[in-house]
């Protein structure tokens, strides 16, 4: 019985400071971010295409192919050109050189040819729509911080809720600390972000309300869809190079999903040009 408190203890000393090292470096990065995202252009730009060009790195880490290094070159040259053509107002060409960057990356790997160019599309994908989202002028800034705040609160009130309240699985066959208290949490969360936002004059809040939801539930499918990867392949981690959260995958998953179809949207209502604008002007 004291073994069994004193492993308990541990384990609970474990989670606390694992908590803290969270906290602590979500207080540095989240700042940083937003202060790049500020800035925009080329600063953006090149910030989203490194992260890029991680994810992919890491991708191909989780799915065993990370020997494979012509399919790394390839990939991570690929992601390069298309960050500087995006940034250059090019989203034809960058879209191209992602397409061309898939096939390359396929073709290129002995092992998991599927995986690797499925990959490069997922952090192609990511790289095109968070430097579009924010290139609008006007309101790029604007959606790029609701996008962000919306995935952040998502993910703390998923993780304060699942936490606390605790209750039935959400999918334990892929992600067994998930709980449905803790989705609910998260989308809870969430709305509260749009109610400030309909409060602050960017738009009315029952469509506010609406984008919120629905940017919350796809965050957490990406979520769920990284880690159904990585349970696929025996992984635990995209990598530790992020202190208390894990990799690049870990802590992205949610925010890649959900600025693609943030970005989606925008580009149906607006344009190429009015990406930002077509997702928060209504």
């Amino acid at each position: 019985m004291a073994d069994d408190r004193a492993v308990a203890s541990a384990a609970a000393d474990r989670g606390s400071q694992n908590l803290i090292t969270r906290v602590v470096v979500a207080a540095v990065l989240a700042p940083v971010t937003i202060a790049i995202a500020y800035a925009g252009g080329w600063w953006w730009a090149l910030l989203v295409t490194v992260v890029a060009i991680g994810l992919y790195i890491e991708w191909l880490s989780v799915v065993g192919a990370m020997q494979q290094r012509w399919a790394s070159a390839v990939g991570a040259g690929a992601l390069a050109l298309a960050g500087v053509a995006v940034a250059a107002n090019r989203a034809g060409v960058a879209a191209a050189l992602i397409g061309i960057g898939v096939l390359g990356a396929a073709a290129s790997s002995s092992v998991r040819r599927s995986w690797a160019g499925g990959g490069l599309l997922y952090a192609g994908l990511a790289l095109l729509a968070s430097v579009l989202l924010r290139h609008d002028p006007e309101t790029g800034f604007g959606a790029l911080i609701f996008v962000l705040l919306v995935v952040w609160v998502t993910d703390i009130g998923g993780y304060f809720a699942g936490r606390g309240i605790g209750g039935p699985k959400l999918w334990p066959q892929v992600s067994p600390k998930k709980t449905w208290a803790g989705a609910v949490g998260g989308l809870a969360a969430s709305l509260l972000v749009a109610l400030v936002a309909s409060a602050l004059g960017f738009g009315p809040a029952a469509t506010l309300l609406l984008l919120a939801a629905a940017l919350s539930v796809v965050s957490q499918l990406g979520d769920l869809f990284e880690s159904a990867i990585k349970r696929n392949f025996g992984v635990k981690d995209s990598s530790h190079i992020i202190p208390g959260h894990g990799g690049l995958l870990d802590r992205l998953d949610g925010f890649v999903a959900a600025i693609v179809v943030a970005a989606l949207i925008g580009f149906i209502r607006g344009g190429a040009d009015g990406v930002g604008r077509g997702l928060l002007v209504w």
